[in-house]
């Protein structure tokens, strides 16, 4: 039997909405109907690439047609929640990039209207899928390293390093990233988010509190490079208090050479330790437990591939269960980001908010 048929719309057609394209294309009954861009050129391309028939200048034309089932939100950050919104009053299910919003009120906001509506909702936390890290928070979950004392976790690029996605210093698809005037959060908002959900996701536990520091480096002469004021930050270092009592520091940084984007994850209990990684495209999972914690003995561990964020999707708009993470975890997530935010400036930890 084929499966349903489900009709998806892309908002925003940009580098990233690509990778979607390319993820609904390959799932079995799902079709790409349309999309929507300000830029024409760039909606024209979009189109032909992906043999998309219908193309709309504005979410407010596509609604009009109405001929979708469901959309993938990869408009700009500072874009999510006006248009999420939309989506979800139109009755849309909506798959949504992080971050959810540019702060916890509007991405809770976000969160309460998904839940009123009671449509599928999830924000694209897709590192979650990698095997390694899938697999570690079972193994933290069913106990296998008892009671988590202690959590580190990293998220390391380095392509303010080098030019191996492109030369940043003349292209706008990086450049807006390391300007606030440009709706960018710095790392922390576009990397941090992800390594901070993925730390908390394999620990087991949300944090109480939260301590940051964030770094702008200097870059170019003036610190500018023409439109683009280079004010977002580029590095950032927390330290968390889990609710189970365990502490933890994560970091992320764009300036970390040998590292395109790499991702590391490292739970400690006090029955042994697991290790999760994802380096240069490759993942991997270790653990010391048990009698090998004595000499310090590491096993690779074995993994299972795992449903991609946008197969999640696709099967719960069919009606096959929830789309984990949905936006209830993107605004929870979101919160701690405003801590982080509110920590650096005061130079002190910040207790975090309950968005729920």
């Amino acid at each position: 039997m084929s499966a349903a048929r489900v009709r998806l719309l892309i908002l925003g057609a940009g580098g990233w909405a690509a990778q979607h394209a390319r993820e609904y294309a390959s799932i079995d009954g799902v079709e790409l109907v349309a999309a929507v861009d300000t830029d024409p050129a760039r909606l024209a391309a979009f189109l032909v690439e992906h043999r998309i028939e219908q193309g709309f200048a504005t979410l407010e034309a596509a609604i009009a047609w109405g001929a979708f089932d469901a959309a993938s939100n990869v408009t700009p950050d500072v874009a999510h929640h006006a248009t999420t919104l939309s989506l979800l009053a139109a009755g849309k299910p909506v798959l949504c990039e992080k971050p959810l919003a540019p702060d916890r009120t509007l991405a809770h906001e976000m969160a309460e209207a998904a839940a009123d509506s009671g449509l599928v909702n999830a924000v694209n936390l897709r590192y979650r899928v990698v095997p390694a890290f899938a697999m570690a928070q079972a193994m933290v979950a069913d106990g296998s390293i008892g009671t988590v004392h202690h959590v580190e976790a990293s998220y390391l690029q380095s392509w303010l390093m080098q030019d191996a996605w492109g030369d940043w210093r003349t292209d706008p698809t990086w450049l807006w990233r390391l300007s606030t005037a440009h709706g960018s959060t710095g790392v922390l908002g576009d990397v941090g988010i992800h390594i901070l959900d993925l730390a908390t996701f394999v620990a087991g536990s949300d944090p109480v509190d939260i301590g940051c520091r964030l770094k702008t480096f200097d870059k170019a002469p003036g610190g500018r490079i023409g439109d683009y004021v280079l004010d977002a930050n580029d590095s950032a270092l927390m330290h968390l208090q889990l609710q189970g009592g365990a502490l933890g520091t994560v970091t992320a940084t764009r300036f970390a050479a040998g590292h395109r984007n790499d991702l590391y994850v490292r739970v400690h209990g006090e029955l042994g330790g697991i290790e999760a990684s994802y380096e240069d495209r490759r993942f991997r999972l270790r653990a010391c437990l048990g009698d090998d914690a004595r000499t310090a003995t590491w096993r690779d561990i074995p993994t299972s591939a795992v449903p991609t964020i946008w197969e999640r999707f696709v099967t719960a708009v069919r009606g096959g269960g929830t789309a984990a993470p949905d936006f209830r975890r993107g605004a929870r997530v979101q919160g701690w980001l405003d801590a982080a935010i509110e920590s650096d400036a005061k130079r002190g930890s910040v207790a975090i908010p309950d968005v729920d």
